[in-house]
């Protein structure tokens, strides 16, 4: 039977990083996890995210900019191909798309409305039932 075109791409579905996730199970700060697990999104997406809270849009864009960098790297390893879904109900896709949030919501706070238009779009476009804000 001939594959199915017009569907599109399969989702996407990261895989656990277990490493990562047991450090941040235990307590461990998300500056130790980033530090010792770079390629962690969420760990990135964690210190966005705090950054943001505490009123440091500069800090969270470079965190959020990472994460989304090193999801995007992830994201390929794993056979996206640059489009289609990127299912938030995975939870290791999480890290990457709220890398992806919390680099819009930077981006708005920044003035870089351009970028922080994008990050929606690619957010939306992702899987229309992520979360556009956080809370």
């Amino acid at each position: 039977m001939p594959e199915n075109l017009i569907a599109g791409p399969p989702p996407t579905f990261l895989p656990i990083d277990p490493r990562a996730e047991q450090l941040l199970a235990a307590g461990t700060s998300p500056t130790e996890v980033a530090a010792s697990c770079p390629s962690s999104s969420l760990a990135w997406a964690l210190l966005a995210e705090q950054s943001l809270d505490a009123g440091e849009p500069v800090a969270a864009y470079a965190y959020a900019r990472t994460g989304y960098h090193r999801g995007l790297d992830s994201l390929r390893r794993f056979g996206w191909k640059g489009h289609g879904p990127i299912p938030w109900s995975h939870e290791p896709n999480q890290g990457f798309l709220r890398a992806l949030r919390a680099l819009g919501e930077a981006a708005g706070e920044i003035g870089e409305l351009d970028e922080a238009e994008r990050c929606a779009s690619f957010l939306a476009d992702s899987d229309p039932s992520a979360p556009a804000k956080r809370g």
